[in-house]
């Protein structure tokens, strides 16, 4: 080549480049997300979903110049499909990111490919303490149950709950729970009488609730997942729980608030500790609520869709900071250490362990006056900045 081309190729070098950057932001962001729409689980897929698109509604399609494309894949709730289909997402479909995860098992099978692939994790779900460990590339917007567990362990004890029996999936996050409740709970100077474990798919609960019917404890502990409250409230009241003394205590999944009202009266009393209510008294839930009830046939949304709700803000703000280019570490870099008030209250992305920190409420379900009627689990008492406690690694 000579003088004259080289000098040519050399003046024409920034105009490719602008050329090549702008093509690459013209091309979409693609968000793959993973949820059980259908299968046993398939209720908690429905929040997670109407509340990603409850946020593109509210805060457009566009960010740093990149339309978002949310590209929703329907994992029923198996690990196997969930490997195989964030795999496509990441290989055909070139997602930018992966989020969703509504199980731990789900969120396991996953990581090791959001690894390889450098691409963000975006976990708006999966709680087992561990799970974060799997990915260097995941970041946790949801919740741990070592991190939510503690607030009823504490209270219990001092609300005249001496003596309780422990009732949990038999998962990693039911295990969690179990764990956290009872070394808690003894610490506080509560008795344990039993720790039941029922299976995670098919689970009939009628049986272990009537060993514990049989323990006659002040209270049983109870951890299930999202959206199986309903089936341990109707056995429990079949078996007689309620009418023996026996009260039930345990996480915010037990009554969420997408189905505590369906429980009816049986319900009221019941006292758990979670991260999120819908009746949490702020005016930026006030608003989350009306506008989700409004963008979906009055469904009340739950805890789950607040984590996907701001998992989709994780994702938009770290666009904005990395100005659209959607590389992967650096959209990683960009979702570490966000602070932002959420419909839960004020919440911040660890930048050393990638996970949530948040407060913690205890709540109990009420029939509060300004609910027209309905039953809602009502806040009153806060632990603020709970972090995941320690644990051996």
């Amino acid at each position: 080549m000579d003088k004259r081309n080289v000098i040519k190729a050399l003046a024409a070098l920034p105009l490719a480049l602008a050329a090549g950057q702008a093509a690459a932001q013209a091309r979409p962001f693609k968000i793959g997300f993973l949820a059980p729409m259908t299968g046993p689980f398939a209720s908690t897929g429905k929040q997670m979903e109407a509340a990603a698109r409850l946020y593109m509604k509210l805060h457009g399609t566009t960010v740093a110049g990149r339309s978002i494309e949310l590209i929703l894949r329907d994992d029923t709730g198996v690990p196997d499909m969930t490997k195989r289909l964030a795999q496509e997402l990441l290989v055909n479909d070139k997602a930018d990111v992966l989020a969703g995860f509504g199980l731990t098992p789900l969120a396991l099978a996953t990581a090791p490919l959001a690894t390889q692939a450098k691409v963000p994790m975006v976990n708006m779900l999966a709680a087992t303490s561990a799970v974060i460990d799997a990915s260097p590339y995941m970041v946790r917007v949801s919740m741990t149950l070592p991190q939510i567990t503690l607030g009823i362990a504490d209270w219990a004890p001092k609300n005249g709950i001496r003596k309780v029996v422990t009732l949990v999936s038999d998962y990693g996050p039911g295990i969690d729970a179990e764990r956290t409740f009872r070394d808690r709970f003894l610490f506080n100077g509560g008795q344990m009488l039993d720790s039941l474990r029922v299976p995670l798919r098919n689970a009939d609960f009628a049986p272990f609730l009537q060993k514990v019917r049989d323990l006659a404890p002040d209270a049983v502990f109870v951890f299930v997942p999202s959206g199986v409250g309903t089936q341990v409230m109707k056995q429990f009241n079949e078996r007689g729980l309620a009418k023996a003394g026996i009260k039930m205590i345990g996480t915010g999944d037990v009554v969420d608030d997408d189905i505590v009202n369906s429980m009816g009266d049986d319900a009221l009393g019941i006292v758990t500790s979670y991260p999120y209510s819908t009746a949490h008294p702020s005016a930026t839930n006030k608003k989350f609520v009306q506008e989700f009830r409004k963008m979906h046939g009055n469904l009340r949304p739950n805890a789950v869709a607040v984590f996907a709700y701001d998992g989709m803000h994780v994702i938009y703000e770290a666009i904005r900071k990395t100005a659209g280019k959607g590389d992967g570490d650096a959209l990683l870099a960009a979702m570490k250490g966000q602070i932002f008030e959420s419909p839960r209250g004020q919440i911040y992305i660890d930048a050393n362990t990638r996970d949530i920190v948040q407060s913690v409420y205890i709540r109990r379900v009420e029939r509060p006056k300004d609910g027209g009627g309905e039953l809602y689990n009502v806040e009153f008492a806060e632990q603020k900045d709970v972090r995941d406690p320690p644990r051996s690694r």
